[in-house]
């Protein structure tokens, strides 16, 4: 799962944490550190990388990493 290989890097990178190995269920409270100004590096991070951008509806319907990834996934495959 290369998409989903790809989003654990950005995780890994903006939290500083090599260890991290995300889930599609995994929310901001599963990673040490995921607080409002790291989601915005989050999504800044995912934004540069995919070459996308999300809107602010989209922004605040993700619940999980599991919407992120079919977020992602529908705007890169658009």
């Amino acid at each position: 799962m290369e998409l989903l290989d790809s989003l654990n890097n950005i995780f890994c990178k903006v939290f500083d944490d090599d260890t991290i190995k995300i889930t599609l269920e995994m929310t901001a409270n599963d990673i040490d550190g995921w607080d409002s100004l790291s989601h915005v590096n989050l999504i800044t991070a995912v934004e540069s990388h995919f070459k996308i951008r999300f809107t602010q509806k989209e922004l605040l319907t993700l619940r999980n990493v599991g919407d992120l990834f079919k977020t992602i996934k529908c705007k890169i495959e658009e």
